[in-house]
């Protein structure tokens, strides 16, 4: 039974652990000391901590289902469902990170879908949200975990960072919404909206609510942080309060492994960089293939391991960044946030794997060959 629960905890995990693994073994040829306390970025885990907690608090009042319920209303044919729970993700994403978005409007898209007899239709609009919470994220600082480390490491504004990313986020809006303007356009049922909807509260009862203020309020808090008005501990201090006097439970249902798989790779890193032979080889094989490299290493360990373990060694944030954001496009692993849309879509009743991956795979290949050939007329 133990073992049992070891090997699932492995499957479940399997970053976190690879990345314990490396923050050991790094340990053995560095012995801990008071060294390691500097090598963690404290107010990037606090500020993901605090994201999560705020975010959590919107998702559970049910604001961001309750949204796209309004806008699913206002369709008629499949392929504007297509557009709006696409648009959705991509839009989304930039403030409560891919994740959430694919976790909040995947299960939403699949009882749609379902409802209106346009079973074929399921996968390549799931596979085109993945693909665009990936993409969209790619805009703010905030937008998933990569992009708010690499931020802490660049030194940019939080106006440089948008200059810097928005001319690929938006190329990727339109490659999108022309990949979904040539799907098929079928009618909708009548009732669609509405069936299955009912428990899901409209955006005037949300709005009434004291939390939603609350949690409105801790969100702009969170971006005083970003646009360096207050300092971390402030702010951590701010949202802890409010959480523990408000909804404790919020503390529960935060990702405690992305923050021990962050404390993981600072200090596997933080150790490779006391070590001159290799810390110097891996800058020389890095420098100058940033960009490159990150797109290739995210295919393999996924984008966000992939900004850790490079930006130790090159100081080309800007190229590493492209990199890795590209880089969740490709591999169902290139980005973990991929996995999520999966999980959902395989256990749902009728699922094809081997249709869903192929049909992934493709349009993450065809968007990976344009960004990567755009940058290069950059």
């Amino acid at each position: 039974m133990m073992l049992k629960r070891i090997v699932a905890f492995i499957r479940r995990e399997a970053i976190l652990c690879c990345s314990a693994l490396l923050a050991v073994g790094s340990m053995l040829l560095v012995p801990p000391s008071t060294d390691y306390w500097d090598y963690i970025d404290w107010p990037v885990l606090s500020l993901l901590l605090c994201l999560m907690l705020v975010v959590g608090g919107w998702r559970s009042l049910g604001l961001f289902r309750s949204m796209g319920s309004a806008l699913v209303r206002r369709v008629r044919g499949s392929r504007g469902l297509g557009l709006v729970l696409v648009g959705l993700c991509f839009f989304s994403s930039m403030l409560i990170t891919n994740d959430v978005a694919l976790i909040t409007f995947i299960p939403f898209t699949i009882s749609f879908f379902v409802e209106n007899g346009l079973q074929k239709q399921l996968i390549p609009v799931i596979s085109l949200e993945t693909v665009a919470a990936n993409l969209g994220s790619m805009l703010t600082p905030i937008g998933n975990p990569q992009n708010l480390y690499l931020f802490s490491l660049g030194g940019w504004s939080a106006g440089e960072f948008l200059l810097l990313m928005a001319p690929l986020t938006l190329l990727s809006l339109v490659a999108i919404a022309l990949l979904l303007w040539l799907r098929p356009n079928e009618a909708l049922l009548a009732s669609a909206a509405v069936q299955g909807e009912k428990a899901i509260p409209g955006l005037r009862n949300i709005a009434k609510s004291w939390r939603f203020w609350l949690y409105s309020l801790l969100f702009a808090v969170c971006l005083c942080q970003v646009f360096h008005v207050l300092p971390f501990f402030v702010v951590l201090l701010l949202v802890l309060l409010a959480v523990l006097c408000c909804d404790a439970s919020l503390l529960k249902q935060a990702d405690y492994s992305l923050l021990l798989t962050f404390i993981c790779f600072f200090v596997f890193v933080g150790n490779v960089q006391n070590m001159p032979a290799v810390r110097d080889w891996l800058s020389a094989l890095i420098s100058g293939r940033e960009l490159w490299l990150g797109i290739a290493a995210s295919q393999v360990v996924s984008n966000v391991p992939a900004a850790f373990l490079l930006s130790g060694f090159s100081q080309n944030y800007s190229a590493l960044l492209w990199g890795v954001n590209i880089g969740g496009l490709g591999t169902l692993i290139a980005s973990m946030a991929s996995l999520i849309s999966y999980k959902y879509y395989v256990n749902m009743e009728g699922a094809k794997p081997g249709s869903y991956l192929l049909v992934f795979t493709a349009y993450n290949l065809a968007l990976l060959a344009v960004l990567c050939l755009a940058i290069l007329f950059f």
